[in-house]
């Protein structure tokens, strides 16, 4: 059963309006040229009823906490732009000096070990409410942080806590995401604590899995190094691929699950914790991050992506998907036009 948003922030299909406000070094005008107005006009003509929109915080403050104005314009632009032509919008706080989603070897999430850490990001949504709550609950939510990946859940769950309750005395009526542990797997829902009563939540989770198939030849991840036959539906990497790889190789397909049967049951099954605990709650539950990497081959991602819009339908789940115009996604910026309308296509079914 579909659930009333509870503010009007109603969304089922969007995408992620990445690698501009976030994840880039391009600065001046080669970042205020990037996304124009002309770009929400495109996303909504195309079918799209809401965008996220990511932020990090070097973009946004200096290391003495001081604003850049530059890129808090930028924010008012897009969300004067996207409000005008009916675009919702996730404002969703990417990474942090003191968070990373990716961690190099030995490396700690500072906001999980310092209460500092965790009062300055609570300082930093105090700065954008004041900023953005002038825009109407209806078009604009707040993602408080991206996939968090902190050791013990219970730091994640400390961390919603607080962020929550700061937020919420400023802004009752906003509809905030609140993410899973662990990358905001579908696995770790059974360890979030959501506060209670708030039907102003939108539960999120990422999915890229199969890796193999999501990140083929993806050059930052171990999953990454092979390059042979991937298939789904089905067994990922058949016994003979795999008996023909380096020994490390192997691990790495044992590791991620390769020599298993992957197809639309299996990825539904593994969503289901997600999709009752949603409506249990009589809450809103969302994709925010799935895709497939542009060196996949695009039976293999169209395939995948069928599967996962087929869920997303009978599931109720909105979605938003890596991504706009960058290495997971469907559109080019130089040629202003499709660079993948199989995958577009499949989007809109």
């Amino acid at each position: 059963m579909r659930q009333q948003a509870q503010n009007g922030f109603e969304i089922k299909r969007g995408v992620n309006v990445s690698h501009w406000l976030s994840q880039s070094q391009a600065r001046g005008q080669a970042r205020a040229n990037h996304i124009k107005e002309q770009d929400m006009i495109r996303i909504r003509e195309l079918g799209f009823d809401h965008i996220r929109l990511p932020i990090d915080e070097v973009q946004f403050w200096d290391e003495q906490g001081n604003r850049l104005d530059d890129a808090w314009q930028l924010l008012t632009n897009a969300l004067d732009w996207a409000v005008k032509h009916n675009l919702r919008v996730i404002v969703d706080l990417h990474t942090l000096r003191s968070h990373s989603f990716v961690l190099q070897e030995g490396q700690k999430n500072a906001l999980y070990e310092d209460p500092a850490e965790l009062q300055k990001l609570i300082d930093m949504w105090t700065q954008l409410s004041a900023e953005i709550k002038k825009y109407p609950v209806s078009m604009v939510a707040y993602e408080f942080m991206n996939e968090p990946v902190a050791d013990d859940p219970e730091q994640w769950n400390q961390v919603v806590e607080k962020v929550h309750a700061a937020l919420r005395k400023l802004e009752p009526d906003r509809k905030l995401v609140i993410g899973s542990n662990r990358w905001q797997s579908v696995g770790t829902f059974k360890d979030l604590r959501i506060p209670a009563g708030d039907k102003n939540i939108i539960l999120s989770f990422h999915y890229y899995n199969p890796m193999f198939v999501t990140h083929y030849r993806a050059s930052w991840t171990d999953v990454g190094r092979y390059t042979g036959t991937v298939n789904y539906p089905g067994q990922l990497i058949s016994q003979a691929d795999y008996e023909q790889a380096t020994p490390q190789l192997q691990k790495i397909i044992r590791d991620n699950e390769g020599l298993t049967e992957w197809n639309r049951e299996r990825i539904k099954n593994d969503m289901a914790d997600a999709i009752k605990l949603a409506q249990d709650l009589g809450l809103q539950l969302f994709c925010g991050e799935w895709g497939a990497y542009q060196r996949t081959p695009r039976d293999l991602a169209y395939a995948w992506m069928t599967d996962m819009i087929s869920i997303f339908n009978e599931c109720n789940i909105a979605w938003t998907l890596w991504c706009y115009d960058a290495d997971f996604g469907f559109w080019d910026q130089r040629t202003q036009d499709f660079k993948d309308k199989g995958m577009f296509d499949i989007l809109m079914k």
